[in-house]
């Protein structure tokens, strides 16, 4: 009698909570409510401080997270991203769910799977992407075979796959990138022959693919396998007739490239593999419906012969790029009628002939790049309303540069037209611009305007003729009186000097130079004799004697910053190359020498976010680094609004400068304000910046470690494109004293304090979160919560990503640029470089690619 009475008490409290929502005060034990209440606490969510989306004191079907049956019995669902759960699943909790269908535990800090999560057999959708997952993937994953979706991206899975795939039958949807999987491709996942979307993207799977996969999968529509090891060929995917998205690029497929045109594919990325073959030959394949076509990139292959005939075919192309391939010589492609085009990449291409006066119809487009071909002739008319990026460098191009086109340049992001024969007249184009995107370009730029204008004009006044002849004679003759007079006072000086010593346009040292902190010394004798070693220009012989004055001998008013390895100067040198010139001023043990092969080797490194060395001096014992000038600052003085030509001491409490509107050299201060402080323009700093960062981690070999990632590493050229300085610095200090230079700077230094490329992952995760919330690292004003007071600013961000309100810490000046969302996950980027344990960073290819998924449109 009591079991049956207790029975139906419980069956009557399960009817009033469900129909009722009746308050309870504490959680029956080992009921679908008691479990979810445990997770959370053992995972360090207390219900007190989480009301917002689950109570205690309320039915669990109303809590928020929850989603249960239609009779309201049993918990269904759990969607629980972004809460800062931390750590490994707790035993008997959420593994207790038999009924759960549903479970997304998305965007935290889960680590590990509890011993009997597996005993969830009637999961049909299960998402634990952007976790802290080190694990290799158990075979006990065999166990959800209703699985549809699953989607573990974004955590540090490695080993393999294993073979019990092949018992997810229902999989639909399978999401495994950027993990560190680094294994073959299991012969068991062919037998999910119901995957509509796969993506193994950003691993380290190798090896082939397994035999039968071109045909195990006819429903599938996208399938992503970039950024790994994988080998194939054109006809192991050319079989999948429902594919419309297909990239297999940076891998080691190879075999014809025709193989690859079947269907109605949308999306088509082979690029950097080694696929072979005519694409020209596509033209005559009928099963391929051209019209579907909107991305195809083919770049950076083995492809050979002709472009494609019939590209015209293809109304709804966006983006084509056939860059670094081997096609035979030939004229500009024929792409008139793809009015949607955006981007345009035919570099290395082989073209020969004149650009296509067709490319003026292309009004969408955004980037052109046909460098490092033979195109010859005058630059077309381009429609200009949305061209941001233009390189047209390495060709034969010749006659003047479109005015309409030069007016363009200050709103574009990127243009090149080196090494050509081109002409051009714009004062408005700083000598920096002209250094670096004009070589080899003639400035035909006159001295009076365009006299057939003037003889129009005279016909119509001839009253004006004798008194503009008069003006032009007194003009004239005044230019001849000073002429002359400056001559003679030059004559004078010459003879005044040779008469009272033959030597005394000698400079001798040792010369000693002061700074704010420090004093340092070139110990050398005659500043004449010490060569100065300019590595793209080298019939420009200078010495320490022009370096002397183009600093006016290391002058405090030329001095720019103070940084950790020496001071920096400004200076136009021999009168013409604006410079930045780096003193490292704490020695080294090594050889002049060693030294010298060091600084060289560091100029041949080249990437359009990294600052360029140009030159080097060997002064004594001091080694001089010769950059080029970055005329908008550092990215410390734009964030924090600071004037340009700020002296930049490395306390953060030590900022000081001078408001000046113009400093002596007539280069204008111009604030933050002016520098277009948008989301956007924030983003595109912290992209270039993450692309130089992993060029350097991924493109030098042996890597580079840069060590110092900071704000202030970070400069803006003329054209406000980010550029990170600093970088091989460390090997000029082989003595120790290195060691201690380079561990990087207060805020910035991980707090592992390991040297390695995850130290500069940290290092720039701090910068990102510097561009979106507008403060710094260390010593600024951070928002307290009421349950904890933040240290600095990564202790900040990371407490309010944890609790999903990454929002708050948004710089209010960007808040209304642009989409709150895309700034919610650049924190959320930051959060992932940040992390305590350098395993759990990413790499700086991975940011790279984090970024672009954000990028403004």
């Amino acid at each position: 009698m009591k079991f049956a009475l207790l029975g139906s008490f419980c069956i009557l409290t399960l009817f009033l909570k469900s129909n009722l929502g009746q308050q309870q005060d504490q959680s029956i034990p080992n009921s679908d409510e008691f479990f979810i209440s445990q997770f959370f606490e053992k995972m360090g969510i207390n219900s007190s401080k989480s009301s917002h989306f689950y109570n205690v004191s309320s039915y669990v079907c109303l809590w928020e997270v929850v989603f249960c049956d239609s009779k309201q019995q049993s918990v269904i669902g759990l969607v629980a991203p972004n809460l800062g759960l931390t750590g490994p699943m707790p035993d008997n909790t959420i593994g207790k769910l038999k009924k759960l269908q549903f479970l997304d535990l998305n965007s935290n800090q889960i680590t590990n799977f509890s011993s009997d999560f597996w005993g969830l057999i009637s999961l049909k959708s299960l998402n634990l992407s952007n976790n802290r997952f080190s694990v290799n993937l158990p075979t006990n994953i065999a166990n959800f075979g209703s699985l549809v979706k699953l989607d573990l991206s974004f955590n540090n899975f490695t080993g393999s796959l294993p073979d019990s795939f092949s018992s997810l039958a229902s999989l639909q949807v399978l999401n495994l990138n950027r993990n560190r999987f680094d294994s073959v491709i299991p012969l068991g996942m062919t037998s999910c022959h119901s995957l509509t979307y796969v993506d193994l993207s950003m691993n380290s799977f190798n090896g082939s693919l397994p035999k039968g996969f071109g045909t195990a999968f006819p429903k599938l529509k996208r399938l992503n396998l970039a950024a790994n090891l994988i080998s194939g060929r054109g006809f192991d995917v050319s079989k999948m007739v429902s594919l419309n998205y297909l990239n297999v690029s940076k891998n080691l497929f190879k075999g014809s490239v025709v193989e690859i045109f079947q269907g109605s594919l949308e999306m088509i990325d082979l690029s950097s593999n080694h696929f072979e073959g005519h694409i020209s030959q596509v033209n005559f394949n009928i099963s391929f419906d051209w019209s579907q076509l909107i991305h195809l990139d083919l770049s950076d292959n083995e492809i050979s012969g002709m472009f494609f005939s019939n590209l015209t075919k293809a109304h709804n192309l966006k983006h084509l790029n056939l860059a670094k391939n081997r096609f035979f010589k030939q004229s500009f492609i024929q792409i008139d009628q793809l009015h949607s085009l955006e981007y345009l990449n035919l570099s290395e291409t082989n073209i020969i002939g004149q650009i296509g006066d067709q490319i003026s119809k292309l009004n969408h487009l955004k980037t052109l790049d046909l460098s490092n071909n033979h195109l010859a002739g005058k630059i077309p008319l381009l429609a200009f309303k949305n061209l941001i990026n233009l390189d047209i460098s390495n060709n034969n191009l010749t006659g003047d540069i479109p005015l309409t086109l030069l007016q363009k340049l200050p709103w574009m992001e990127r243009f090149n037209f080196s090494y050509n024969n081109l002409t051009f007249c714009d004062y408005d184009i700083s000598l920096e611009t002209l250094r670096s995107a004009f070589i080899g370009s003639t400035n035909s730029c006159p001295i009076a305007a365009n006299s057939t204008f003037f003889k129009e004009k005279l016909h119509k006044h001839r009253g004006l003729k004798l008194a503009l002849g008069l003006a032009i004679s007194l003009i004239c003759l005044l230019i001849g009186l000073l002429l002359f007079a400056f001559w003679y006072r030059t004559r004078t000086r010459m003879w005044d000097a040779k008469g009272s010593c033959n030597e005394e346009n000698i400079i001798s040292g040792p010369f000693s130079f002061k700074t704010d902190s420090t004093t340092w010394v070139a110990d050398v004798k005659v500043a004449s004799l010490v060569p100065v070693v300019i590595f793209e220009k080298p019939l420009l012989n200078f010495t320490f004697s022009d370096l002397l004055s183009a600093t006016s001998n290391f002058n405090q008013d030329t001095l720019l910053a103070e940084g950790r390895f020496g001071p920096v100067y400004h200076g136009f040198l021999g009168g013409v190359v604006h410079v930045a010139i780096k003193v490292l001023v704490h020695g080294s043990t090594i050889t002049d020498q060693e030294a010298a092969n060091e600084l060289e080797y560091l100029g041949r490194i080249k990437h359009p976010n990294l600052v360029p060395l140009i030159g080097h001096c060997l002064a004594g014992d001091q080694r001089i680094m010769i950059y080029d000038y970055m005329e908008n600052g550092n990215l410390h003085n734009f964030l924090y609004d600071l004037p340009l030509g700020v002296h930049v001491n490395e306390d953060w409490n030590t900022d000081t400068w001078e408001d000046q509107e113009t400093n002596e050299n007539g280069i204008q201060n111009v604030g933050p304000e002016a520098l277009l402080v948008t989301w956007q323009f924030r983003h595109k700093i912290g992209l270039g910046t993450a692309r130089a960062l992993a060029f350097l981690h991924h493109g030098c070999s042996p890597p580079i470690i840069h060590r110092d990632v900071k704000a202030s590493s970070v400069y803006l050229d003329y054209n406000l494109e980010p550029k990170l300085s600093d970088f091989g610095l460390s090997k000029i200090f082989e003595n120790g004293v290195g060691d201690d230079l380079a561990h990087g700077s207060p805020g910035y230094t991980s707090p592992d304090d390991v040297v390695t490329p995850k130290s500069d992952v940290y290092g720039f995760g701090v910068v990102l979160l510097e561009l979106i919330t507008g403060k710094k690292p260390v010593g600024d004003e951070y928002p307290n919560d009421e349950n904890w007071k933040a240290q600095d600013l990564v202790s900040w961000v990371r407490g309010l990503v944890r609790v999903n309100h990454g929002s708050q810490a948004i710089d209010p000046k960007i808040r209304a640029t642009g989409n709150e969302g895309q700034m919610v996950e650049g924190l959320k980027i930051g959060y992932l470089c940040t992390a305590d344990v350098p395993l759990k960073r990413p790499s700086m290819q991975q940011v790279v690619g984090l970024l672009k998924d954000i990028e403004p449109v």
